[in-house]
């Protein structure tokens, strides 16, 4: 995908469903990965997807790699899928939440 059109679609689409700021998903990915005793380092917090979402969140348009590109693409089909108002189950669904803010959107802020 290297067409400008393309890029500033997905761009637009990737910040519409990421609706947590960096500070919130990276706290987010913390408490997530966090257990009773131990705490994750801030780079190593949360899945992989969770922590590109965050790289990408920080990054300039201009700066994207094919790999973002291909990130924010997963992200925003996921998203979309799963908030389908159609089969969209309560949005207090808190495992479903938590899946979501994995990715950087927050079904309650929607």
């Amino acid at each position: 995908m290297s067409d400008a059109l393309e890029i500033d679609a997905l761009w637009d689409g990737f910040h519409r469903v990421v609706n947590m700021t960096s500070p919130e998903l990276a706290a987010w990915l913390r408490v997530s990965d966090a257990d009773e005793t131990t705490e994750p380092l801030p780079d190593q917090a949360g899945t992989e997807t969770g922590r590109h979402v965050l790289a990408i969140l920080q990054k300039r348009r201009t700066d994207l790699t094919e790999d973002d590109l291909r990130v924010m693409e997963e992200v925003v089909d996921t998203v979309t899928a799963q908030t389908d108002p159609e089969n969209e189950p309560a949005a207090e669904d808190t495992p479903r939440r938590h899946r979501l803010m994995t990715l950087g959107h927050d079904p309650l802020k929607a």
